[in-house]
């Protein structure tokens, strides 16, 4: 790393705690802290969405996948196809029930439809899991900055974790959406310097393609995941994806903080719509990115040198340490950094809402909230912070556990909120049930088919199996109090206006599902 590298990297760390400073004035209350006043721009809050996808994993993992991992290529795509269908499906069914009900944490919804102690519990669990696997991930992506700025571990992680915590803390919402906005144009020209670099060293895009066996040009594997040996199994990822995309985009508090923010319905479906369209694209930018690097990793024997067989994720790294120009390097990393840290805000700040609304609110004054969000926000990026140093020395095996939680839980928390605005017999105890059976038959699964079972169909397995176990018990009490339905329940008259009023828009996006699944396909099948 040279001087205008390091120029480039401490301009956008400070720019980004600046901004923040700025945009804490005027901040009143626990609602201008969470969800920005109910103020911002849908094209801001779409595009914040789409920054906490991109994570830094995505930056490195994606390529790495396509380019070189055994089984890998072209078939990463199929992780997008679900996408167009669950936000239909969110629109039409989640959107409403949630705006109607101004919430600040997702899980508010749960006291009003079944209890208390509902609420909690899932709340609990989404701050458990979340709060664990930001850990891994704050350490991952510092693992990631140590290769490309040889800084030491400790820097790394305090680079991201603490300079997420300052702009976060102080700023909010408003600082994570309007910084995750900058983070996107630093994190598409991060990709377009290294796809630039790598196209003129491979000598143009038909030797880049060449490069790569026919195999992992191919856009659709039509394996299914359950015992066939298949990495990306189109069948796993469709209905799989389907479940996952529910339940992220629709009940997760680091996704529906952004909806809940926006300031009315359409405006929360706008970024649902942006987010159903615009990911695929950014997705496919990633895998050519993997193709054009992948190219440069065949044909020199210096960048081979420099990628472990163990550690394949380390190929955007070494391409970028190796031959990026001085200033270019510093903007890539800058990217990483944008990358990692659009992820990291987006998980403090609803782990803090989730903590304040859900547990601490109740306990203090109004007047003292605001004061207290900073506090649980300041408190949740320690944590963390603190987490990420200690991963290192915590088994393999459990730090891909903890990876593993979102895919367990999933599906049982989507199929409580699921039974919440679908069925009106649903019961506070009967979800319970169903959320600990839904995530008992995924760990079970787990440990019965830990390779042969894609795990994706985690998400499936456990929505079936919690739907019907809360179903079940459900009915074994007495119905919900009539007040605990009223606006916590979509009715199909209120489905019939949704679908007159959008159906251009739903119509639109089945139509571009379907063409994905197409583009897919015309890349090959294997």
């Amino acid at each position: 790393m040279t001087l205008p590298d390091w120029i480039v990297i401490g301009s956008y760390l400070l720019a980004m705690i600046a901004l923040s400073a700025w945009l804490s004035r005027g901040q009143a209350d626990e609602a201008d802290y969470y969800v920005g006043g109910r103020t911002l721009p849908w094209w801001a809050l779409s595009l914040s969405t789409m920054a906490t996808q991109s994570s830094a994993n995505s930056f490195l993992g994606i390529p790495a996948f396509v380019a070189l991992a055994p089984g890998g290529g072209l078939t990463w795509l199929q992780y997008e196809l679900a996408l167009p269908f669950a936000m239909v499906l969110l629109m039409m069914f989640v959107v409403p029930v949630f705006r109607g009900l101004h919430l600040i944490s997702v899980y508010e919804y749960l006291e009003r439809r079944f209890d208390r102690g509902t609420r909690l519990l899932l709340s609990g669990v989404f701050l458990l899991s979340r709060g664990l696997a930001t850990g891994v991930a704050v350490y991952a992506a510092a693992l990631v900055l140590q290769v490309c700025t040889d800084v030491p571990l400790w820097v790394a992680i305090v680079l991201m974790g603490g300079i997420t915590v300052i702009y976060d803390t102080l700023g909010g919402m408003k600082a994570v959406v309007w910084s995750d906005v900058i983070q996107m144009f630093v994190l598409f020209a991060g990709i377009f310097v290294c796809g630039w670099v790598a196209l003129g060293m491979v000598g143009g895009w038909e030797h880049a393609v060449a490069a790569h066996p026919p195999e992992r040009l191919a856009g659709l594997d039509l394996g299914h995941g359950l015992g066939d040996g298949a990495r990306a199994p189109f069948w796993g990822f469709l209905i799989g994806g389907l479940v996952l995309y529910l339940s992220y985009y629709g009940v997760d508090q680091s996704q529906v903080q952004r909806q809940l923010a926006a300031p009315s319905v359409r405006d929360a479906k706008r970024t649902l719509v942006f987010n159903g369209v615009a990911r695929f694209p950014l997705t496919l930018l990633y895998a050519l990115l993997g193709l054009l690097v992948g190219a440069v990793y065949h044909a020199s024997a210096e960048l081979r040198a420099a990628v472990p067989a163990e550690r394949l994720d380390y190929l955007m790294p070494r391409f970028i340490e190796l031959y990026l120009p001085a200033g270019a390097r510093g903007l890539l990393v800058a990217a990483i950094l944008a990358a990692a840290m659009s992820s990291l805000d987006s998980a403090l700040n609803s782990l803090s809402a989730s903590t304040l609304r859900d547990f601490v609110s109740p306990w203090i004054g109004e007047q003292r909230r605001l004061l207290a969000s900073r506090l649980v926000t300041a408190g949740w990026g320690a944590a963390i912070t603190a987490f990420a140093f200690v991963v290192g020395d915590i088994s393999t095996t459990v730090v891909e556990g903890i990876n593993r939680l979102g895919a367990l839980f999933y599906g049982p928390l989507l199929a409580a909120f699921a039974a919440g605005i679908l069925d009106r017999r649903a019961r506070g105890p009967g979800v319970i049930a169903g959320v600990v059976a839904g995530v008992g038959v995924n760990l079970t699964l787990l440990a019965l088919f830990p390779t042969e079972l894609f795990w994706m169909w985690w998400n499936v397995t456990g929505l079936v199996a919690a739907g019907l176990v809360t179903a079940l018990v459900s009915r074994l009490l007495a119905p919900p109090r009539a007040e605990q339905l009223a606006e916590t329940t979509i009715t199909g008259a209120q489905l019939a206006v949704s679908w007159r009023r959008n159906a251009w828009v739903y119509a639109g996006l089945l139509g571009y599902g379907a063409a994905l699944i197409a583009v897919a396909a015309w890349c090959g099948v294997r």
